[in-house]
């Protein structure tokens, strides 16, 4: 039999809430994109099992590309926002420190967040007012995404994993898992914790992911009364620490942990887990003292080896295609600047681009469960 085959300018490798956006973004750009997704829906890695947290990058690092990328999204989402029926809890966040040190080290992140443009308040007590952090569904926000770039032309394919990635004259050629095959003129590494897997079928290893896992609990809320705001902790160079959020369907989570490990297909919360959350947990609320979480999920940040973070650019090995890996906890805040950064990149790359356009506002579909629900029952 014949293998089937089909063109498309631009074919982005996973259907994560950075694949859709850069599928969204071309789209703007009058380029029809091509989502390939190797599970059988969008959102089901990091993308669907993380906080939900719309950072506002208060705690970010000046000058680095994941600070840029954050405050750029933060720029295009209300746009995107407007006719997109996502649910946004527009919260902000506290953060509180619990000794001279981390006073002093929340009054240095303040005077971090005012030199990058973040508004922020340093009150008296020491205690840090963050009024931009929200709250969304990440699966909803990817849907929404998803379903506006195929209003503006994209096609999405579940249950397409590439397996294979040749030259094929002045573009590449992607073999299916299912036999067919698909040529673009560039192909988009949004392939998360297997965004490795996939350079490397190209010929390119210049990079390795490896799974930090975030497990966290999900509680009724105390009393009945919804959490007000994001609490937030101290940050430490390596993690953001164990904080405790509302949900937009009224529910409170607690975490993450960050646990590092090798096996990219363990989803499952640790039973340590529960001590290295809960009483930090009660700790900064102190209303969930003797509480029983109602659910548990774990997500697995796709982390580079070596501190890489934010590899986003074209391939040494193959210039038709573009990385873009080792997007932490960050991804679903950023995912628009990204998009927008790797669409130019596309370009550098060969895709030729439309002038901007506005795209179609797609029907609304709601989503059949809470992203939390869906997550714990992967756990």
């Amino acid at each position: 039999m014949a293998r089937a085959s089909s063109e498309v300018p631009v074919a982005v490798i996973g259907g994560g809430v950075v694949g859709v956006a850069v599928a969204h973004a071309l789209a703007g750009r009058g380029v029809g994109a091509l989502v390939l997704e190797a599970e059988h829906e969008l959102a089901r890695g990091a993308s669907g099992t993380n906080s939900g947290i719309l950072h506002t990058g208060f705690d970010s690092n000046m000058g680095e590309l994941e600070t840029t990328l954050i405050l750029r999204s933060g720029e295009l989402r209300d746009g995107m926002l407007a006719n997109a029926g996502v649910p946004v809890l527009r919260c902000g966040a506290t953060l509180t420190p619990r000794s001279e040190e981390e006073a002093r080290n929340v009054a240095a992140v303040a005077a971090s967040a005012r030199a990058i443009g973040i508004q922020v308040t340093l009150r008296d007590d020491g205690v840090l007012e963050v009024p931009g952090e929200a709250v969304t569904d990440p699966v909803a926000y990817t849907h929404a995404l998803a379903r506006t770039a195929l209003a503006g032309g994209a096609e999405i394919r579940t249950g397409a994993r590439v397996k294979a990635i040749r030259r094929d004259g002045d573009g590449l050629a992607l073999g299916l898992d299912a036999g067919d095959e698909v040529r673009c003129r560039v192909a988009v590494n949004c392939a998360g914790l297997h965004a490795d897997d996939v350079a490397r079928l190209a010929g390119d290893e210049s990079f390795a992911i490896f799974p930090r896992k975030g497990e966290f609990f999900v509680f009724d809320p105390p009393g009945g009364r919804p959490l007000e705001r994001i609490l937030l902790p101290v940050p430490t160079k390596r993690t953001k620490g164990v904080l405790i959020f509302p949900t937009t369907d009224g529910m409170i989570v607690a975490g993450p942990t960050a646990y590092d490990q090798d096996d990219k297909r363990d989803w499952a919360v640790r039973e340590q887990a529960r001590e290295e959350i809960l009483p930090r947990a009660v700790a900064m609320l102190p209303a969930l003292e003797g509480a029983e979480p109602v659910a548990s999920y774990a997500g697995l940040r796709p982390a580079g080896r070596h501190g890489a973070n934010y590899v986003i650019r074209v391939s040494g090995a193959c210039p038709r295609l573009v990385n873009v890996a080792a997007i932490r906890s960050t991804g679903l805040s950023a995912s628009l600047g990204i998009a927008e950064y790797v669409v130019a990149l596309a370009a550098g790359a060969g895709v030729a681009l439309g002038s901007e356009r506005s795209l179609p506002a797609a029907p609304v579909s709601p989503i059949d469960a809470p992203w939390w629900q869906r997550a714990a029952e992967r756990a």
